[in-house]
């Protein structure tokens, strides 16, 4: 049974996490994707392998997703990249750890390097999706979909089963986010897997991230017909099995 815990930002705010504390072993910190929340397979499988291997452990719901408090409408990455810092100070403090990001969860790693860059010892990206905003949603909006967003400040969005209600502030603020032309000098692991089929984010912005990293030990695995989430047993089994390796 996973324990859930709440940071109170504020009187009436609190992010929901889960963690395994260790006192001198590396974590796992795990930062789940756009819309997305704490009782998917994978926070729950990397939990489970954290402790089995002794190893710390955090994961959290950024504010407006699952049972953390705030409206996702008035969410954005800056905000989520903030909560996210305050939450790896809190629960991590000045332990060395190791970086997951799934889809959106990839860009707001990204965002923590600039703050963690001595700490952050590995990784690893799943379905990433960073600039997605700008490049999968703004720039393929129609001219009566740009200004529908523009004068209302929010459209909702139609994704596969999903609806998603998208702001005007979420977008602009993306464009603030830019990450893609940054470059990392660490020496680190890095291992990025996509899905060969995933509908939502194409290949080439894994590649596009390992361009990033100009010292790691980088490596691009493409997953035989997998998806975007990639939370079969079998594909839960290739996370694992890479998150081994830059361990």
């Amino acid at each position: 049974m996973i324990k859930y815990k709440y940071y109170r930002l504020s009187k009436s705010k609190k992010i929901r996490y889960i963690m395994n504390n260790q006192k001198d072993k590396p974590y796992i910190v795990f930062l789940h994707g756009f819309k997305s929340d704490l009782d998917g397979k994978k926070p729950k499988a990397f939990l489970k392998y954290a402790i089995k291997k002794k190893l710390g452990f955090l994961a959290l719901e950024y504010s407006g997703h699952g049972k953390s408090s705030g409206q996702f409408i008035k969410g954005n990455i800056s905000k989520w990249s903030k909560e996210t810092t305050l939450l790896i100070k809190k629960v991590v403090q000045k332990k060395d750890f190791i970086l997951i990001g799934s889809s959106m969860g990839a860009w707001i790693s990204l965002n923590q390097f600039k703050i963690f860059k001595e700490q952050i010892k590995g990784f690893l990206g799943i379905g990433s999706a960073p600039e997605f905003l700008e490049n999968l949603m703004w720039k393929k909006f129609s001219k009566q979909m740009k200004k529908e967003i523009s004068i209302k400040k929010i459209i909702n969005l139609k994704h596969g089963d999903y609806e998603y209600p998208i702001t005007y502030q979420l977008i602009k603020d993306g464009k603030k986010n830019k990450v893609l032309k940054k470059k990392i000098y660490q020496k680190l692991k890095v291992t990025l897997i996509h899905g060969e089929k995933d509908k939502s984010v194409p290949v080439s912005y894994s590649k596009k991230v390992l361009k990033i990293f100009q010292r790691g030990e980088k490596k691009l695995i493409i997953v035989k017909k997998g998806d975007h989430s990639l939370s079969s047993k079998k594909w839960l089994k290739i996370l694992i099995k890479e998150l081994s390796f830059i361990i």
